[in-house]
């Protein structure tokens, strides 16, 4: 029996009501068959996220090292190894096999004690995260993936709504967030993103230093993934050149600001969704900054 930690099953039932509590009930019995189609050997205790559970193991071909992940199939995980397929290991772990009934994936196995939050120095992570994005965003989206066009689309119905729902400075910021959107949806890009790159989706590996795991791809503008590493150690005095160092990976900074000020917005909306009653203080100091360089 492999061991499910009561974490993964609280969340998944918050996140995904009874599919997740389905999804949890399933584990044992889908490691096991999984262990054996794939000849594999369970080599330690189970890691997991707020989505999936990953089991070290060994392949019993060659007894090489691995990583057995399970996670329950939804329009985010669906991607993800269409997505890892397209890079096919470069700047990210690599996928060796998958199930796409039930969206199991074997991987690469990378370092999970030495994720990329442990480099102490923040200009040194920032460097590594912004060279793992140049070589993510270079390649263009495989059809058949979500679009950055229709989740602009959707946020932007929703604002009004949202807006009514939070105190009057919360809900300029989303209005403001939301007219920076309109002015670039017209031109979403067709970039394969990862979209979730940040300090904790990136872990040592042996073929190369720095991987980036955990993808949700879609295809879009690459100024839409910079938002999670920017939140990183969020720091006000440190967010100009934070920013500047990954908008000058993507190339356009305007459009990065924009799509930037998109990833604000779809969190708020998240947010407001979530019945929270604010949105979250230093997205909103983020996106005055970048709306005070717009003007």
């Amino acid at each position: 029996m492999i061991h499910v930690p009561e974490e993964l099953a609280r969340s998944q039932a918050k996140y995904n009501g009874e599919a997740g509590r389905a999804f949890v009930a399933g584990l044992p019995e889908r490691a096991e068959e999984f262990i054996g189609r794939w000849g594999l050997r369970v080599t330690g205790p189970s890691m997991y996220g707020v989505a999936s559970l990953v089991l070290p193991v060994e392949r019993g071909a060659d007894g090489s090292r691995a990583a057995l992940k399970m996670q329950l199939l939804d329009e985010e995980t669906e991607g993800e190894p269409v997505g890892l397929r397209v890079w096919d290991g470069a700047g990210a772990v690599r996928l060796l096999d998958h199930d796409a009934a039930t969206g199991t994936m074997l991987l690469e196995r990378l370092d999970e004690a030495r994720p990329l939050t442990s480099v102490a120095d923040t200009r040194e992570a920032y460097g590594i995260v912004a060279d793992l994005l140049a070589r993510l965003v270079a390649v263009p989206a495989p059809e058949g993936l979500r679009t950055l066009g229709d989740i602009a689309a959707g946020m932007l119905a929703e604002v009004p709504e949202a807006a009514a729902r939070l105190g009057a400075d919360d809900a300029a910021v989303l209005r403001d967030c939301a007219a920076a959107v309109r002015e670039v949806a017209g031109e979403p890009g067709d970039r394969l993103l990862h979209w979730d790159l940040h300090f904790g989706n990136v872990l040592a590996g042996e073929r190369e230093p720095w991987l980036a795991i955990d993808p949700k791809p879609l295809a879009g503008d690459p100024g839409f993934e910079l938002l999670p590493a920017l939140m990183d150690r969020f720091d006000a005095a440190e967010v100009a050149w934070r920013f500047d160092l990954l908008a000058e990976v993507v190339g356009d900074r305007r459009r990065a600001a924009a799509w930037t000020l998109g990833r604000v917005l779809q969190n708020g909306l998240w947010d407001v969704e979530d019945g929270e009653p604010a949105l979250d203080a230093g997205q909103v100091a983020l996106a005055r900054f970048l709306l005070a360089r717009r003007v």
